[in-house]
């Protein structure tokens, strides 16, 4: 088998854990921030990228050399009772952004279409199950890495923005952080939108189902990084986009949806519309992803077997997760009067806070030789990995400080 066809063969855990991260919370996490804070901030992005590589590469990894998901990886290590613990976390976490996301999608299809969010979120939620339920394991990936290509229009919108280029470089290098502490909570919520605690379960959890091998590793290296290099690269058009138009102009926004609508008299329609229905297919992908990520956590957890092609009739139980954590979440954002959009935007600084608990247990089981074999961390893989850890830590402690100081 060539070079070629060893990638194509092992490609799409890395895609989709990355891609689905430009989920409707990442975009409007994002929006926020180019529309807030110009092109300030970028240097969060670059520096959250980087660590998507680093603990997705290690979720594969961990996932490959031990046939283990997180979750069952924990419930291995630690015991069932470590295991609820954290897949209860997991849960309310992974509602919280589901909840979004369906919110999200609501609001993309209201903009393009005009449809309410009681049409366009069954017709999701049911398009969605039928796809999981009813279709094989390769059907099911295909069909979620073609609807990654929907993110192309991010990049477009971003360029019809006529972003200023040196200050957009500069503003992924240069570290600077305005003063307040909302910039803090945003500089927050990028770290857990861009590094979420689903995205590595489900990264973990989808390469032990899709039985890759340890010889498979140096592929799914460079579809690891594919896919985090790809976050990145969105989530940036995404930031300039918003800075050259709306911090350009003082235009304040709530969501992402705000931020398409807004773009259309400094951008033109088109970047309204492409920004539009780069919202709508995120959404319609993370979906599928996060229930997905949730339900295999869950399996795990009561020690049940989650693999993707085997059909509701042989596994009721982790397709019935898949069906009621979607189900739960729709009906959530069909509620009169939920707040969508905090929502939307602090499930993410959860994400960061869940992050201190996952990262310190997945390095050290990628760096036990027993556990691991030949594919266990080396040193400098423990160093990149423990430097991440910090940088979490520092910016949630950071956060809550914030809080603290809000508070007082």
């Amino acid at each position: 088998m060539g070079p070629l066809a060893a990638l194509v063969a092992v490609i799409g855990p890395g895609l989709l854990a990355g891609l689905s991260d430009d989920d409707p919370p990442g975009i409007t996490t994002y929006s926020l921030l180019g529309a807030d804070y110009g092109y300030s901030l970028i240097w969060v992005l670059t520096l959250s990228t980087a660590a998507l590589i680093v603990f997705h590469e290690v979720a594969a990894r961990t996932g490959i050399a031990t046939g283990k998901g997180l979750v069952a990886l924990i419930r291995h290590a630690r015991g069932v009772k470590a295991s609820t613990t954290v897949v209860t976390a997991l849960l309310v976490a992974n509602l919280g952004t589901l909840a979004a996301e369906f919110a999200g999608l609501a609001a993309g299809a209201d903009l393009l279409t005009g449809a309410g969010r009681e049409i366009a979120v069954p017709i999701a939620a049911i398009a969605v199950i039928a796809l999981i339920t009813r279709g094989s394991f390769h059907r099911v990936e295909h069909i979620l890495l073609a609807l990654g290509s929907v993110f192309v229009a991010y990049i477009a919108a971003g360029v019809l923005a006529h972003p200023d280029w040196e200050a957009a470089a500069r503003g992924a290098v240069v570290p600077s952080l305005p003063g307040g502490s909302a910039a803090i909570v945003a500089v927050t919520a990028a770290i857990g939108t861009t590094l979420a605690p689903w995205g590595l379960a489900f990264m973990q959890s989808y390469a032990v189902d899709k039985r890759l091998r340890r010889s498979d590793l140096p592929m799914e290296r460079i579809d690891v990084t594919l896919g985090a290099a790809m976050t990145g690269v969105i989530g940036f058009f995404v930031i300039v986009a918003c800075a050259a138009t709306l911090h350009a102009s003082g235009r304040e926004i709530d969501d992402a949806a705000d931020a398409a609508s807004a773009l259309e008299p400094v951008a033109g329609s088109l970047a309204s519309s492409l920004f539009g229905i780069g919202f709508v297919g995120a959404a319609m992908l993370a979906i599928a992803v996060v229930p997905l990520s949730t339900a295999y956590s869950i399996a795990e957890a009561r020690g049940r077997p989650s693999v993707l092609d085997s059909g509701f009739r042989e596994e009721p139980f982790f397709y019935g997760c898949f069906v009621g954590v979607t189900a739960v979440a729709a009906a959530l954002v069909m509620i009169p009067g939920v707040p969508l959009v905090p929502l939307l935007y602090l499930s993410q600084v959860l994400n960061a806070l869940l992050l201190l608990a996952i990262l310190p247990f997945l390095r050290s089981a990628a760096a036990d030789h027993a556990l691991m074999g030949s594919s266990a961390l080396g040193s400098t893989g423990k160093a990149v990995t423990a430097v991440v850890i910090a940088a979490v830590a520092v910016s949630v402690f950071a956060l809550a400080a914030a809080a603290l100081g809000i508070l007082g």
